[in-house]
């Protein structure tokens, strides 16, 4: 099982966690809601997780234009 995150707007890799005996407490993932766990985090057929964070380019992108929020894919 591996840990992807990647970035929802421009889709690149962030990181990844290539251990099986990860726990989902370590990764922290049992911090958030129901709602925010549907958001966030999806599962591969083959076992992986993919979990979507926002990368430092976009994060500083959409801080500088907030308008880019409104985009469906706005850095593609």
């Amino acid at each position: 099982m591996a840990v992807n995150y990647i970035c929802p707007h421009c889709r690149s890799t962030v990181g990844t966690i290539n251990n099986a005996s990860v726990t989902e407490q370590q990764l922290g993932f049992h911090f958030l809601t129901p709602e925010e766990r549907s958001d966030i985090i999806a599962y591969n057929p083959n076992g992986d997780v993919i979990v979507n964070v926002v990368c430092d380019y976009c994060r500083e992108a959409i801080e500088a234009n907030p308008e880019l929020v409104l985009i469906p894919n706005p850095l593609q």
